[in-house]
């Protein structure tokens, strides 16, 4: 649409009227007004000529295009990334024969976007923001005068049509898949963390209630790699204990936890030198070559980072890029991770935890060493300790490994070495079943692609983290729930997405 704009414009010029006594009496030397001449307002100084200042109307003939810059990031947005997916994704929520004409659905993903694209936090101030936004106008197709979607039209949306939320995960992983087709994923250096996110609720809104905790997906996990031992220990004493009628588990508990009455679904998080209150967690996986976010999973703000680590890490691998090497920090560093992470091809470079083990004796387990072939370990006096069992502790799947009684009984180091029950036990030490891809991977740890890749996890992953929240919306929700906390982390990965996608196209 062509509009006509009117606008006035004031010039002065010089004027050959001469000046006269009325002119000069009475009004300042910088050009007071003194009478109208002719329909012009006169303008006197001290020089003996006038100026002259005329107001005149310009008609403009424009349209929303002409008053929208062509290098905007809009237009480039507008050009790369193609939304007509979301009409697929919503047909079934809308009808063909019945009712009015609905809102174009890909204006109301425009409208959400552009929130979490320029850190606006609500519908309501989204709203306002487009109306006097030229640019906004034209990415959402609005011109000059037409209504902007009004921000309640977003609320009903989420309550008459919740799977409209499948669209916000079907377009993280469309411009995820963009930017591989774009070179700016590898998978060469893939980094992990999580940072915690402020619910919709306060501390007074907490109360202390009773929880029924079962067993987790790491502890299905640990339950197949224990039968695997089993087997094996089978193998070298020619028999293992009896078959268990159900595989083992975490024994299902009932304790007392701080739960938001405002927002159940949230956690309350409780971590040294981070704030105590109700708060969701943002685990995310982005590859470290030009920063784009690969995952984005959301929990409640009491879950361990490792609990979403595996499946999440393993999606990435399977469906998204093969992943050469993965980082994280040390939250991260628990034996099943090297083992699983093994498994699939995956060097997993992770940042130690530090070794809180406290012993009274002079010869701990680092005095012993270790024999593969004969698959035995060797003391400070060059006796053989042998497995014997495999046990489940600590959550974790341990090979226990005992001396010959003999052997300690008579043995001058005995006093001190290992940690005793008795002057006449035989000592045992505790060896991690998945010891191998531990190893293998702490081995590296003084290489420079060791610390190359730690460094670009705090890089990236702090860098990123810190975008988002002081200028994509993840500072804190404005809604409750986890499906709404998930939603919003996955507009704000998106939005991050798309403005390095822009950046590294040009």
């Amino acid at each position: 649409m062509v509009w006509v704009i009117l606008t006035q414009t004031t010039f002065f010029v010089k004027s050959d009227i001469p000046v006269t006594s009325a002119g000069k009496s009475g009004h300042g030397q910088n050009g007071a007004v003194d009478k109208i001449y002719k329909g012009y307002l006169i303008w006197y100084n001290r020089k003996k000529y006038e100026r002259v200042a005329r107001m005149q109307l310009k008609i403009h003939m424009v349209t929303i295009e002409d008053l929208m810059p062509q290098d905007h990031f809009l237009r480039k947005l507008e050009k790369a990334l193609d939304l007509s997916f979301v009409y697929e994704e919503t047909r079934h929520l809308y009808s063909q024969k019945y009712g009015r004409p609905p809102i174009d659905p890909v204006v109301l993903v425009k409208y959400l976007l552009v929130g979490f694209l320029y850190g606006i936090p609500s519908e309501r101030q989204i709203e306002k923001r487009i109306e006097t936004d030229i640019a906004l106008r034209w990415y959402l197709g609005l011109d000059l005068l037409d209504r902007v979607p009004d921000h309640s039209t977003i609320s009903q949306l989420r309550r008459r049509k919740p799977e409209f939320r499948n669209v916000f995960r079907r377009l993280f992983h469309v411009v995820v898949q963009q930017c591989i087709a774009e070179g700016l994923v590898t998978g060469k250096i893939v980094a992990t963390d999580s940072t915690h996110m402020k619910a919709n609720a306060s501390v007074s809104s907490e109360c202390l209630v009773e929880v029924q905790e079962g067993p987790e997906v790491y502890w299905e996990r640990l339950n197949q790699y224990e039968e695997q031992g089993l087997e094996k220990l089978k193998q070298l004493k020619g028999k293992r204990r009896a078959e268990r009628k159900e595989p083992i588990k975490k024994k299902t508990t009932h304790s007392h936890k701080r739960v938001s009455r405002t927002d159940p679904e949230a956690g309350h998080m409780k971590r040294p030198g981070k704030p105590e209150g109700p708060y969701y967690l943002v685990h995310e996986t982005l590859d470290t070559d030009h920063g784009i976010i690969l995952a984005v999973t959301t929990t409640a703000g009491n879950v361990y980072d490792s609990v979403p680590y595996l499946d999440q890490i393993e999606d990435v691998h399977k469906n998204i890029v093969p992943v050469q090497i993965a980082t994280a920090d040390s939250a991260y560093d628990f034996a099943l991770a090297h083992q699983v992470l093994d498994e699939n091809g995956i060097s997993f470079f992770v940042r130690p935890k530090p070794n809180t083990a406290q012993t009274t004796v002079e010869f701990d387990r680092t005095y012993f060493s270790y024999d593969p072939e004969k698959d035995v370990y060797i003391c400070p006096n060059q006796k053989e300790l042998h497995p014997r069992s495999l046990v489940r502790r600590d959550g974790g799947i341990f090979w226990k490994y005992w001396a010959s009684r003999k052997d300690c009984k008579f043995c001058p180091l005995q006093s001190k070495c290992l940690t005793k029950k008795g002057s006449l036990t035989a000592r045992y030490l505790w060896d991690n079943y998945f010891r191998a891809p531990v190893q293998k991977n702490m081995a590296q740890k003084d290489s420079p692609e060791y610390r190359k890749a730690l460094k670009k996890r705090q890089i990236w992953c702090e860098g990123t983290f810190a975008a988002q929240k002081w200028s994509h919306n993840l500072k804190r929700l404005l809604r409750r729930g986890l499906e709404a906390a998930t939603d919003h982390c996955l507009l704000s990965a998106t939005a991050i997405n798309l403005k390095r996608m822009i950046k590294y196209m040009g």
